[in-house]
């Protein structure tokens, strides 16, 4: 096939926009999180035409918010979910081996235990899980668990209490920058012919009798209303998804429990260990990352309170404090309140069970519901399991479809956009590096974001040198990594370029106020931005993100 031009930008989405307000598509995708966007891309890979409609940004909601891991979810082996189990580590190894090696990478745990009977019984839950790794699927090139005692524990992670362990079981994962993951999957739909548009509200489903025939959207950048006519519908709105259902039945009963999940970011020197922490916690597990020389302390797993708000969630102090809590039950140096930098929480779409007493019992399987003709909706699953859903999902349409020619998918073979050729930069990086003339850990920085597609950042700075300014406050950004955001990756705004491509905003003590100054007059000729818009939306995003926010 000719590929199409995966940029996504003002242009593109004005091109989108003209092509759909005058040609129906096969299918509407509705929501830009990582489900919708491999539903896009998995729907285009098989020849259909594709849009997808976001009423905000690509991972605006759960996809930006997780705990950044591509796992199987060693804990749910302990509720007997085998299959779920298997299946995310399947995933997890494609992304690994084949589709997001730039995004995606291994990471070695600890999993300390309190008492001596707990290790063997730890191992062996850890060694199933490596099997089942290894069963039929990809990933088998992670290094074997291996059972440690105290003194081994401490050697690889000096903070951990020896007073409090009997030892740990060391073994592998992979962890995933989520939210470029999602960038990335999107633009490769993208590639493939979909129409990609973000700050498109679905107002309504438009009907013919009984069968959706396409959706009704709000150009929230511009005030205008238009329909886009589609075969099939696929609801791919996550925590949203009853607010969709409901628009063909008004009285239709909750198919989603919102499960809430808070995260902490803490200095890096709050925490010394060469390893990741997976712990028990009474309600579920806790997890110290390594992320960006910081550290990321998650994770809670409670149902959504009716007063909290279900498009921007936010950390409670007593959620701070329940974390820190459960860290410090293994830490030998307790982690204080103000080491804590930045905050961000989310929720878990999950498939509402009645029978489940707390979020934590609901299982993390996802569904695919049918309410009427034209429209299909997925819920639940996990971040690591997106490409099955979205495969399921696509499948549910082309039988609604009821055209037998249409090819099964293929996304399994489809690397994302920056993979193909990134091991081979990823070994030449001290050569680019020099050719750049830049840090060797900034190329591994930009690589480890970018992949292949580095060469946008590059291009960016050979226009304008002056692009290479790190950006506050501690540099590990490049001002020219802002302009590809909106030249490239579909930021339309600060929020969009430091809240998700950049992740400035939930990893700084000001939340990214230094950046936004920063990046606004960097953006504003792309974006079309004078100086009084500029200050408009300096102001704007210091609203959002007040300096007393944790």
């Amino acid at each position: 096939m000719e590929y199409a031009d995966d940029r996504l930008g003002t242009a593109s989405r004005a091109r989108s926009i003209t092509y759909l307000r005058d040609h129906d598509v096969d299918v509407v995708v509705i929501g830009g999180g990582v489900v919708g966007s491999g539903a896009a891309l998995d729907a285009a890979a098989r020849g259909l035409s594709v849009a997808l409609v976001e009423q905000s940004d690509l991972a605006a909601g759960t996809s930006s918010r997780s705990s950044r891991l591509a796992h199987g979810g060693l804990r749910y082996l302990e509720q007997r979910e085998f299959s779920l189990v298997h299946e995310a580590l399947t995933e997890r190894g494609l992304l690994l081996d084949r589709l997001a090696p730039h995004l995606v990478r291994p990471i070695p745990f600890l999993f300390p235990v309190g008492r001596k009977w707990e290790r063997p019984y730890v191992a062996s839950g850890v060694r199933l899980y490596d099997a089942l790794s290894r069963i039929g699927s990809y990933g088998g090139t992670m290094p074997r668990p291996k059972s440690l005692n105290v003194e081994e524990a401490k050697a690889l992670a000096p903070d951990l209490d020896a007073g409090e362990i009997a030892g740990a079981v060391r073994f592998h994962d992979a962890q995933i920058d989520d939210a470029r993951h999602t960038v990335a999957v999107a633009r490769t739909a993208a590639s493939y012919g979909a129409h990609i548009l973000t700050r498109a509200r679905v107002e309504e489903l438009l009907r013919e009798g009984e069968r959706v025939t396409g959706v009704r959207v709000e150009d929230e950048t511009t005030g205008e209303h238009f329909d886009i006519r589609a075969s099939v519908v696929i609801a791919a709105a996550g925590i949203w998804t009853d607010e969709v259902l409901r628009m063909v039945d008004a009285e239709a009963s909750e198919r989603v429990q919102q499960s809430k999940g808070v995260h902490l970011f803490v200095r890096g020197q709050a925490i010394r260990s060469t390893t990741a922490i997976i712990a028990r916690t009474p309600a579920s597990v806790l997890f110290l990352l390594p992320w960006g020389g910081d550290w990321i302390v998650g994770t809670t797993d409670t149902a959504r309170k009716p007063s909290e708000s279900l498009a921007d969630p936010t950390a409670t102090e007593d959620e701070i404090f329940y974390l820190l809590g459960q860290a410090n039950r293994w830490l030998a140096r307790p982690l204080r309140r103000e080491e804590v930098i930045g905050t961000y929480a989310g929720y878990r779409p999950l498939v509402a069970e009645e029978s489940a007493e707390t979020t934590t019992q609901v299982s993390r399987e996802h569904m695919i519901f049918h309410p009427v003709p034209g429209l299909v909706a997925v819920a639940g699953g996990k971040y690591t399991t997106y490409r099955v859903m979205a495969a399921d999902a696509v499948d549910a349409a082309v039988t609604d479809l009821d055209d037998d020619a249409i090819p099964a998918s293929s996304t399994a073979d489809i690397p994302l956009v920056g993979a193909v050729g990134f091991t081979d930069l990823w070994a030449d990086r001290a050569s680019l590096a020099e050719r750049g003339d830049l840090p060797v850990k900034t190329v591994e920085r930009l690589l480890r974001r970018h992949g292949s597609r580095v060469s946008e950042v590059f291009d960016a700075l050979e226009a304008d040198p002056a692009l290479r300014e790190p950006l506050p406050p501690q540099g590990r950004h490049l001002a020219a990594e802002a302009v590809v955001a909106v030249s490239h990756q579909g930021a339309l705004d600060l929020e969009d370029v430091l809240a998700r491509r950049l992740r400035i905003t939930p990893e700084s003590p000001d939340h990214g106020r230094a950046a936004a100054a920063a990046v606004a007059p960097v953006i504003a000729p792309i974006l079309g931005w004078d100086e009084g818009r500029v200050a408009e939306e300096i102001a704007a995003y210091a609203d959002r993100h007040p300096l007393a926010r944790a």
